[in-house]
């Protein structure tokens, strides 16, 4: 039943070679790594008006001028930057592999523990803002918030679990509608305003002015807008998704990544600071926009409609980039090896399940809240920023290259800017949730670091030189072996296990936990029954155990294990057919095998005896 869902559900498993035909070109790799960018420019000039309409009034207007010119200057530097780095690192990875390769491994896995961080983040962020969107538009939803959080999450899912290709084919449209809606609202914004059809709106109360300006509040409301460069580094962590020559068609989508958010944040701006859009309560800036130029008719209606969509697809970003990251992590030994095996439908699928998982946690403690969620957003997105532009300007200054002081400088003032973007997020806000990703990003730094230590110890251990394989032998290294079959009783799958055991070696010993003496007895008197000159060894075990007694006794044998004698222990189990079968019995093997492997000179071997339908065992009982 399980794998007939799983087809249904994902698809058939693909081979190794259709891996070429899972990649995207730049028309469906845009939407798929856009989304979280498209999606951020929405209400990025929405948050600088936040930070200052309350305290400067009218004259929020001039400075979101200022301010939405600036964060596109650090727009064009992160673009450049990250141009370079995908004609650099043609493998993917962006920040983690930059940082690691220029900076150390303690600073490639911190700027890799903080893209995993916002993107997990940007899962949870993503999803309930949108179906916030949703649940303010029909309220009779309200109460079901979380639940269909969680019911989008696992549609998300599925959907990347099928593959690149076909992920990719599924959540691009809206992007593409979002993109088109935006630029048509802002050149008939524009148009009309010109033309004098449309006037800006009238000032209201909210507009009065209750401080001067600082430069603290300039920093405030510029890292408050700089959640419109979140997701701007995703075609540099993605660039091995992409279709031969795979650095080209990466630029490109950069490019055109980095010109939509230009186009769409400085328009939005644009409009904003024309119509006098300030935010209100229960309206976002881009609805009142989007009112303001359409009207109440079907082009509001279909803004926003995608508006709600695009931020529920912003999600489909880190899908494509975490596991990505967590495979080449996993590669180099930080994260668990399993991240960099794919699935069935050649995606990192562990990945995918283990992102889905965090992020739907996330909803479900925070409640689906964005207030909640939002302070712990962008610090991991930021910090990586920070990690990858003084990579790349160590890497300058390492290779040299032509203008290569002056794209220094860039990478430079960039390191900088983001760095400032960091420390003013954490400080705004730290009480508001801040401190859980300031404290839980060393404390998964410290974690990964442990991996990796675990994993080079293995390979220690492991290791075998070349003059060592040369001069071994098998046939003279054989062991001595004595064979244990454990008896909980004499059945088909007991029997079975003890015939095995005379073809592996001669000296073989039957042996029972007893926790009685009548149950010793009974098996006592089937055993004698029994046509063989395996021995039959019965212990008392007075407390129940299973494990100590088999182990004492394994101990009190002759065997010298030092020389190399071996004991291996087989273990009679039947499987039977449906997973809620499994318990109704106390798997006691389970346990065995699990105290028997930790000694390095018992072998645990499993004899399994495949038990068929109970309908069709009772069927043929009533007919005989």
């Amino acid at each position: 039943m399980f794998q007939w869902i799983k087809k249904v559900l994902i698809g058939r498993p693909l081979k190794n070679e259709a891996i070429h035909g899972e990649k995207y070109k730049v028309l469906w790799g845009l939407p798929i790594l856009a989304s979280d960018s498209i999606s951020s420019v929405g209400y990025a000039g929405e948050e600088i008006l936040i930070a200052l309409v309350p305290v400067i009034g009218a004259l929020s207007f001039m400075y979101l001028t200022y301010i939405s010119l600036a964060i596109i200057a650090l727009l064009v530097i992160l673009t450049f930057s990250y141009s370079q780095t995908i004609s650099a690192y043609t493998g993917g990875g962006g920040a983690y592999i930059v940082a690691s390769d220029n900076l150390g491994h303690v600073a490639g896995v911190t700027a890799g523990t903080s893209l995993a961080i916002d993107y997990i983040l940007t899962v949870a962020v993503s999803i309930s803002s949108g179906i916030a969107q949703l649940t303010s538009a029909f309220h009779s939803l309200a109460p079901y918030h979380v639940l269909i959080c969680i019911a989008v999450l696992l549609f998300i899912m599925i959907g990347n679990l099928r593959g690149i290709k076909e992920s990719s084919r599924m959540f691009s449209i809206p992007t593409y509608l979002f993109i088109i809606g935006s630029l048509a609202m802002i050149i008939i914004g524009i148009v009309k305003i010109r033309l004098g059809v449309a006037h800006p709106v009238e000032p209201i109360v909210q507009m009065k002015a209750n401080g001067a300006v600082s430069i603290f509040l300039i920093l405030k409301a510029f890292s408050n807008g700089c959640t419109a460069l979140t997701g701007v580094e995703a075609v540099s962590n993605a660039v091995p998704n992409f279709d031969k020559p795979a650095a080209k068609h990466a630029k490109k989508t950069l490019w055109l990544l980095s010109l939509f958010v230009l186009l769409i944040f400085g328009g939005i701006s644009i409009l904003a600071n024309l119509y006098h859009i300030v935010p209100v309560e229960g309206k976002t800036v881009l609805n009142q926009i989007a009112f303001n130029v359409f009207g109440n008719n079907l082009m509001f209606y279909f803004y926003t409609a995608t508006s709600i969509l695009i931020l529920v697809m912003a999600a489909n970003t880190a899908y494509s980039d975490f596991p990505l990251l967590m495979s080449i992590m996993g590669k180099d030994g930080y994260v668990p090896r399993q991240f960099s095996m794919r699935g069935d439908r050649l995606s990192f699928s562990n990945g995918i399940i283990v992102l889905s998982a965090i992020a739907a946690i996330l909803i479900i403690v925070f409640r689906g809240d964005v207030a909640l969620l939002l302070p712990l957003y962008a610090i991991g997105a930021f910090s990586s920023f920070t990690l990858s532009q003084f990579g790349m300007v160590m890497r300058w200054r390492r290779i040299k290259g032509k203008w290569w002081r002056l794209k220094a400088f860039i990478n430079g003032f960039g390191t900088l800017t983001t760095a400032v973007v960091v420390l003013i997020i954490a400080f705004e806000k730290f009480k508001a949730g801040a401190w859980i990703v300031i404290i839980i990003t060393p404390v998964l730094l410290m974690m990964f670091m442990r991996i990796k230590k675990h994993y080079v110890a293995l390979a220690k251990q492991l290791d075998i030189k070349e003059s060592d394989l040369k001069g071994f032998s098998i046939e003279k290294s054989c062991y001595k072996n004595l064979v244990i079959v454990p008896l909980e009783s004499i059945n088909q799958s007991s029997l079975r296990a003890l015939r095995f055991a005379k073809t592996i070696s001669d000296k073989v010993i039957a042996f029972n936990i007893s926790i009685d003496e009548e149950q010793a007895n009974k098996i006592k008197g089937k055993y004698s029954m029994i046509n063989t000159d395996i021995p039959l060894i019965v212990k008392y075990s007075p407390y129940r155990k299973v494990v100590s007694p088999l182990l004492k006794f394994i101990e009190s044998t002759e065997y010298d294990y030092e020389k190399g004698d071996m004991i291996t222990v087989i273990l009679p189990q039947f499987t039977v057919k449906s997973w809620w079968q499994k318990m109704m019995h106390n798997n006691t093997s389970f346990f065995i095998r699990k105290e028997l492997l930790k000694h390095k000179h018992i072998v645990v071997a499993t004899m399994p005896l495949q038990l068929k339908n109970d309908k069709s065992v009772l069927k043929n009982t009533r007919s005989n």
